[in-house]
């Protein structure tokens, strides 16, 4: 009988892509999750089992029979709910291996978070570069790596996938005020230049890099991002002359505005958390030579194309996505708060 892959948070905007891509491949499939999964023909043939990532019981039953899970429950950080994130992504995964082990499963396959580096001393990162998360986020998700590291001490096989920030079809979120400004011809911000280099990883290549590593025996972490990337202001401009609508992007100095960020998200002005704070204006990218050499894995999409085709998404789809309610933090529209403002005061600044 085909393998049973279990999903956890298959209903969020990365574990629905990877729902898809695993029926298409013949698989079977069951995901568990607290939102409802959305009926399509993909996911006609899913078993669902709504259920928090918290309850030990309902992990356990969701693991039964499955022989790979893929655990991609996160509370992201447009949460800012800094109790929830070591409660669901820490605790949440300790429940998940529990049950694994229980049930024997064959592989995990554990969706981390490049947070665990906060702002990295040096670039590429690989992943011999030890982990500094500087905020909550990274600091929960380094914590559930660690757990993940004992269990596969004891025998359990565990990989760890680390990816960059996720773009591609259907990815809102903090995404989704970025695009909103640009479809109304606003100008659009980077820090000090924007010579920040960032990578950014498509959702469908992060998608073949699970499923290479589901049948790879073996515990081991893997760094995953673009091949084709560069520096922030490069991957802005690329959007904004796709667009054209008469956005620019402009540079703005970073200390006040770094500051800014901060007071407005602790006042719950804005939906940005301390990350976007600590990241936007940071060069981070992966070095992703393990995962081409071990996994047989490469990235098909550069920083431009990924990003132009997240925004032409939300353009089909903007009336669908602002009626959207109790879907996933990456799959919900934003409300921008005090982001508004912004926008209008970065009419005066200069452009890059």
């Amino acid at each position: 009988m085909t393998e049973l892959h279990l999903v956890t948070g298959g209903a969020g905007y990365f574990g629905s892509l990877l729902v898809e891509r695993l029926v298409s491949a013949g698989k079977r499939v069951r995901v568990l999750d607290v939102a409802e999964l959305e009926v399509s023909s993909a996911t006609a043939s899913v078993d669902f089992v709504r259920a928090d990532i918290r309850d030990a019981r309902a992990v356990q039953r969701a693991c039964e029979g499955a022989s790979v899970v893929h655990h991609n429950v996160a509370l992201v950080p447009l949460a800012k709910e800094k109790s929830a994130f070591y409660a669901v992504n820490r605790d949440g995964t300790e429940n998940m291996l529990r049950a694994a082990r229980k049930a024997g499963v064959r592989k995990v396959v554990h969706m981390s978070s490049s947070a665990v580096f906060g702002a990295p001393d040096r670039n590429p990162v690989d992943e011999s570069t030890p982990p500094r998360p500087q905020e909550d986020y990274g600091r929960a998700k380094l914590q559930a790596e660690e757990l993940c590291l004992v269990e596969a001490a004891r025998d359990l096989d565990v990989t760890i996938i680390r990816p960059r920030t996720i773009l591609g079809h259907g990815r809102l979120g903090i995404m989704q005020v970025l695009f909103e400004w640009v479809r109304r011809g606003r100008n659009v911000p980077v820090f000090d230049g924007g010579d920040n280099v960032y990578q950014f990883v498509h959702a469908s290549d992060l998608a073949d890099a699970c499923l290479l590593a589901a049948e790879r025996p073996g515990p081991r972490v893997y760094n995953i991002g673009a091949k084709r990337f560069g520096p922030m202001k490069e991957t802005l401009a690329g959007l904004v002359l796709h667009a054209n609508t008469g956005s620019a992007v402009v540079s703005v100095p970073s200390a006040p505005v770094q500051a800014m960020m901060k007071v407005t998200s602790q006042l719950g002005l804005s939906p940005l958390g301390p990350y976007h704070a600590l990241m936007y204006g940071r060069s981070m990218y992966f070095d992703t030579t393990r995962a081409e050499t071990e996994l047989g894995w490469s990235a098909r999409y550069g920083n431009v194309e990924m990003i132009c085709e997240s925004y032409d998404w939300y353009l089909e789809h903007r009336t669908e996505v602002l009626g959207r309610t109790g879907a996933s933090h990456h799959r919900s529209p934003v409300r921008q708060g005090a982001l508004r403002a912004a926008s209008v005061a970065l009419t005066f600044a200069s452009r890059v």
